[in-house]
């Protein structure tokens, strides 16, 4: 995702990825940076990438001092061997001094185990005072039902104490003229930081009807390391 909204940092960032959101902040100076983390379940939009299997993950960033960043990130797919690469690029700041950080840009997913499933979306995205609103708009899709796909995102974060914050999230996905089923999403989480890196448990669900067991809670724990 992008820079502010990384999966990573939802995995605990969270990302996730995306979890769930993170809000969005303006950059200080220009650099380059990694992460690396491992989650017991992939979630993304609600619903499990990893068949509910664990994953790694990991990604690479770079952050001009203007608000520009580029970057790429990966995980794991459970198994088989399959994997998930991102591209993103996007511009972060804050308008004004009025305190309101805004996020712009493009991602695409490629899923180099199936062609057919890769994507890319505009994204859009605001924060003040801890509250995130997100928008997700798919561009271009392999598989044709993915187009014009959009996703919503609300969400809520604080700190309760020095390096523990509490959060939650909301989103809907909305399929266009899909025959698939819109569904909504919801997440609860803290984040531990650490000196190693961050600590986050997830409880995730979401209201897709479709006879299966896709929408059971799911609970995760994922770890985050920034260097």
């Amino acid at each position: 995702m992008s820079k502010t909204l990384t999966k990573t940092a939802l995995t605990a960032a969270v990302t996730t990825a995306l979890l769930a959101g993170t809000a969005v902040t303006s950059t200080a100076s220009a650099e380059v940076s990694a992460n690396i983390g491992f989650t017991s379940n992939y979630l993304f939009r609600g619903v499990s990438e990893s068949g509910d299997d664990s994953a790694v993950q990991g990604g690479l960033d770079y952050e001009h001092e203007g608000g520009f960043y580029i970057g790429t990130w990966t995980s794991s797919l459970g198994g088989g061997g399959s994997y998930e690469l991102d591209g993103y690029f996007g511009v972060a700041g804050e308008i004004g001094d009025s305190g309101v950080g805004f996020d712009v840009g493009y991602i695409y997913y490629a899923y180099p185990a199936d062609d057919d499933a890769d994507f890319g979306e505009l994204y859009g995205a605001l924060d003040f005072m801890g509250f995130y609103g997100m928008v997700n708009f798919v561009t271009n899709a392999d598989e044709s039902e993915l187009e014009d796909t959009i996703s919503y995102e609300l969400g809520y974060s604080h700190e309760v104490m020095p390096g523990m914050s509490l959060g939650a999230t909301i989103g809907y996905v909305d399929w266009d003229d899909s025959d698939w089923e819109d569904y909504t999403w919801w997440s609860l989480y803290a984040t531990k930081a650490t000196d190693f890196g961050d600590f986050t448990f997830a409880y995730t669900q979401n209201d897709i009807d479709d006879g299966s067991n896709i929408d059971d809670p799911r609970v995760n724990v994922s770890f985050v390391m920034s260097f």
